[in-house]
């Protein structure tokens, strides 16, 4: 697949780029996206929610009422669970919801992923992206530039980059990530997916896919 290089004045510079079928032309496979997405958000979990259980209730043990004569069932005391301020039945408790999954799927759910968007014309290619200053209308002009003001973007960059990733700060609904660190997770929660060309190469050498 060969997609035309683009300037951040969102013209066609001449220059084309390959991009290599193994990643950016397979047959997508849903359930290795869900479960990488699931992971992601998984092992984001603080899972530090946490009820008091019957045991854990500061209250008094005495017994509220007679054992026999009430007319009712046998009254426990201030920390059951059916009277208001008593403890919790079966409530949450800090766990840790992380769970692995095998590299290899994990690969396979970012060159699904990718190649989504590259079936769906949502990837655009720019030859630089780099800025003097740290300066968010500078970005907001390379956005509507490339049309893509307004929408979900993630822009893919070879190295870091501190200058644009200030510049999009006060962006909303804007992200910026280094190739190596891409995941699924953020390539599907993005509209378009801009990558500067540098960045291409990396992908494929972080996915361990050769030139065809």
């Amino acid at each position: 697949m060969e997609l035309s290089i683009k300037n951040m004045a969102g013209q066609e510079t001449g220059k084309k780029v390959v991009l290599n079928d193994a990643i950016f032309a397979i047959e997508p496979n849903d359930h290795a996206i869900y479960l990488d997405v699931k992971q992601f958000l998984a092992n984001n979990r603080q899972g530090t929610a946490k009820a008091k259980q019957r045991s854990e209730n500061a209250h008094s043990t005495r017994k509220l009422g007679r054992q026999k004569g009430g007319g009712g069932a046998r009254p426990g005391d201030l920390k059951s669970p059916v009277r208001v301020g008593g403890g919790t039945i079966f409530g949450p408790v800090p766990r840790d919801y992380s769970f692995k999954l095998n590299k290899k799927v994990k690969q396979l759910a970012r060159r699904s992923a990718l190649s989504l968007r590259a079936g769906q014309n949502q990837i655009i290619v720019l030859d630089e992206l780099k800025f003097d200053a740290p300066k968010t209308k500078a970005m907001v002009e390379v956005m509507k530039n490339l049309n893509i003001e307004g929408q979900k973007v993630l822009f893919v960059l070879p190295e870091t980059n501190q200058e644009v990733i200030k510049s999009t700060r006060n962006i909303q609904r804007t992200n910026v990530m280094i190739a190596r660190e891409l995941n699924t997770y953020a390539i599907m929660n993005a509209n378009m997916v801009v990558m500067v060309e540098g960045a291409v190469k990396a992908i494929e050498e972080t996915l361990n896919v050769k030139e065809a």
